[in-house]
């Protein structure tokens, strides 16, 4: 130790102990634990909200990005303050079994049936669930997440409603499960020239390195609504319960839907807030 750190210290006494305790303290308070699904993070929406909350709190947000299932075990777990996720069940679930104590709806955007150009199974324009069953019958190459991710299990329950005798989609030699992340199971998709569920963002921001085209499906379960959740605070005395509300209040916020309104990829607006008035 310096001498004028021991000066210091006999003059006034130092206690490393308590120094390292406030210091943790004040770092549990400004630090903001945020589990994301890669859908959101990838999509570039949150480098435009987080930075303007920062900036107004003082705080910091560090993100995970990972699938929904996996998000909604970390805040199972008591491991993030906040969740933001996209698998409606799930997320009721969630707040059922005592795992959040808040539950507020963001934004929604859509999801999308991507094929090859020449759509071999002539889905394009059909319902989302009937264009599945033509898929299946004929057995096309189809790409499914397989990762328990808000877009896999809107998958399944797009499986479901097609055949609700069946409790897993039907397996086909080239039905294939990536358990990737939703860029690379495109990438993975355009390759084998099959067809693929994705988010619109993801899509968007991967137009310009794949060979797949929108199918333009119709029906009321291609809408993908996406929501905001604070965990329980009794989960963990790390949980920052008061940061993760003032973070939730925020992204509801009439600052913060308009900037997701005004949030575009290659032009094209992305996630429409449902907090914000007409």
């Amino acid at each position: 130790m310096p001498i004028v750190l021991l000066v210091a210290c006999s003059l006034i006494g130092c206690d490393n102990s308590n120094d390292s305790s406030a210091t943790t303290a004040q770092h549990r308070n400004t630090v903001l634990l945020l589990a994301v699904t890669t859908s959101t993070n990838d999509s570039g929406l949150l480098d435009v909200l987080i930075p303007v909350f920062e900036q107004r709190t003082g705080a910091r947000v560090d993100t995970l990005a990972t699938g929904t299932g996996k998000a909604l075990k970390l805040g199972e777990n008591g491991d993030v303050d906040v969740v933001l996720v996209h698998a409606r069940e799930a997320e009721d679930r969630f707040m059922q079994a005592g795992h959040g104590v808040r539950h507020e709806h963001v934004m929604y955007n859509t999801f999308e049936l991507l094929g090859p150009r020449n759509d071999p199974a002539q889905v394009r324009g059909l319902n989302m669930t009937e264009a599945l069953q033509q898929i299946a019958a004929g057995e096309h190459p189809f790409i499914s997440r397989g990762d328990d991710s808000g877009t896999h299990k809107q998958e399944l329950l797009l499986w479901r409603f097609g055949n609700k005798a069946a409790n897993t989609p039907p397996q086909w030699d080239r039905y294939v499960e990536s358990g990737q992340g939703q860029g690379a199971t495109l990438i993975m998709a355009s390759q084998m020239r099959a067809y693929v569920l994705t988010d619109l963002g993801t899509y968007l921001k991967f137009k310009g390195k794949i060979d797949l085209q929108p199918m333009r499906l119709t029906g009321k379960h291609m809408r993908n609504p996406y929501s905001i959740m604070a965990v329980n605070p009794d989960k963990s005395d790390r949980i920052n319960h008061e940061l993760a509300s003032t973070f939730i209040d925020f992204v509801i916020s009439p600052d913060a839907q308009r900037l997701i309104r005004d949030f575009t990829i290659a032009g094209a607006p992305l996630f429409v807030p449902l907090r914000l008035d007409p």
